[in-house]
């Protein structure tokens, strides 16, 4: 069966995110930041979308792709907007980003420092009445089924190591950045293998 033009535009976007855009919560235009991007799956449509991109990663060979990727869908932005550089030590402006998306990153933080880093560096760089796009792993809805390895690192039956946060977390976390909550936290559970939790926050002025 052959998909549809339109259809084909969004392959590869996170569907939750794709909620959130088909909500209005992300103007035409705005300047998002995908921090922690990979090879860029998400930043594919945001681009062809005509959205001012901006992205880090920790891979380089993350970073070229996605810099090789814009100069084919948006040659117009600069290849500086696409840095390699740690979630944690970007150095974007402060208040710089209409938007913050962080897709299946914080859950590989080795320790409450680095998770905490993390996302205070996020933060930092939206602006006030800017979305935090969040999806991480959990333990929500299997809290039985992680082995623990210390402190917040366990192990998942699909065989991986995370940093697991739980809704308690998110919470406290939420009231201490003073973001408010947009969505109830939701959690996919892939059965026998992970939990992804997906949090929305609104930085308040």
């Amino acid at each position: 069966m052959s998909v549809p033009p339109e259809l084909r535009r969004l392959s590869g976007l996170d569907i939750y995110l794709l909620d959130q855009l088909l909500r209005g919560r992300i103007p035409p235009g705005a300047r998002l930041l995908d921090a922690g991007c990979g090879g860029g799956r998400n930043i594919r449509y945001l681009l062809d979308a005509g959205y001012d991109v901006a992205a880090v990663d920790a891979d380089p060979t993350s970073i070229d792709a996605v810099r090789r990727l814009a100069a084919q869908l948006n040659p117009a932005l600069s290849a500086a907007q696409f840095r390699h550089e740690a979630v944690e030590a970007m150095t974007f402006d402060d208040a710089s980003m209409d938007g913050v998306l962080s897709i299946a990153v914080l859950h590989f933080a080795q320790s409450d420092a680095q998770f905490e880093a993390m996302l205070r560096s996020m933060w930092r760089v939206l602006k006030p009445g800017g979305l935090f796009f969040c999806r991480l792993a959990s333990n929500i809805g299997m809290e039985t089924r992680m082995v623990p390895r210390g402190g917040r690192r366990f192990l998942m039956p699909d065989g991986s190591e995370r940093y697991l946060v739980d809704e308690a977390y998110l919470l406290d976390w939420s009231r201490r950045l003073g973001g408010r909550l947009l969505d109830p936290l939701k959690t996919t559970i892939v059965q026998d293998q992970r939990c992804m939790t997906t949090w929305v926050l609104r930085k308040e002025d």
